[in-house]
Formats: structure tokens, sequence, C-alpha cells
């Protein structure tokens, strides 16, 4: 029968080195090179917001992404109908362009193209918007 001996760790076992430990230090290492990955997919994610024409870094991701479409298709002189856009009732050089359910992205008629202004929350949309 053989014995189990004691590492220098602390740790009882048959071979030549604790597995225990070794199982711990890979894990260590695993999860400290998946962070730094997500540190520089971070660090990517927020120098893309230096080139949108308006701020959108408060918002959710899905939604900064869909505001980028509408922004980029704008740019494509696309016509602001297509993405569902409407004009509002008490100021007609004012566009509204629902990016999501809860979001609005709020643009100017500036003649040949449509500038855009701030991306609200439903919410804010429709506490900001006059004549409602």
């Amino acid at each position: 029968m053989r014995r189990k001996k004691t590492f220098a760790c602390g740790h009882r076992g048959y071979g030549q080195k604790c597995h225990r430990c070794a199982q711990e230090k890979v894990a260590l290492a695993e999860a400290a090179i998946t962070q730094a990955q997500k540190r520089e997919q971070r660090r990517v994610w927020q120098a893309t917001f230096d080139l949108d024409p308006i701020d959108l870094t408060t918002l959710p991701k899905h939604v900064v992404v869909k505001a980028r479409q509408i922004i980029a298709g704008l740019a494509a002189c696309n016509n602001y109908t297509e993405f569902g856009g409407k004009r509002l009732r008490h100021n007609r050089l004012i566009v509204s362009i629902p990016i999501t359910r809860h979001y609005r992205m709020i643009c100017r008629d500036r003649g040949s193209n449509l500038e855009p202004q701030k991306v609200l929350s439903h919410e804010d949309y429709n506490v900001c918007k006059p004549g409602s």
C-alpha cells in the first residue's frame, strides 16, 4: 500500500507535485489573460466614440451600434423614412428616428442632409420635446 505524502503547500497526495496547486496556478493565469483581453476590448470600444458626431457614451452597446448604423445611413443620403423617422408636428425641421423601443434619435434638417443632434431615451424624449 502506498502512502500519501504532504507537499510543501500543505496538500496531500501521491504524485511528485501538488496537482491541486498546479490547477489553481493555471486557472489564475487564464483569468489574468481573459481580464487583459477584456480590458483591451473596452479600450478599443471607448476609442470608437471619438469618431461619433454626437455623444453616445452613456448608451447601452446595442443602442450605440444601431445609432451608428442610422448615422452612417443618413450620411450616405438615405431617406430618414427608411429608418422609421418622422417629422415633429410643432417643428417640421426636427426629425425623430426610433432606434429601439426605448430610444430615439433627434435630427435637424439642414436642407440637403440631416444632422444628428442627440439620442434620448423614450422617457427623456417625451419630456424634452415641445408641444406634447
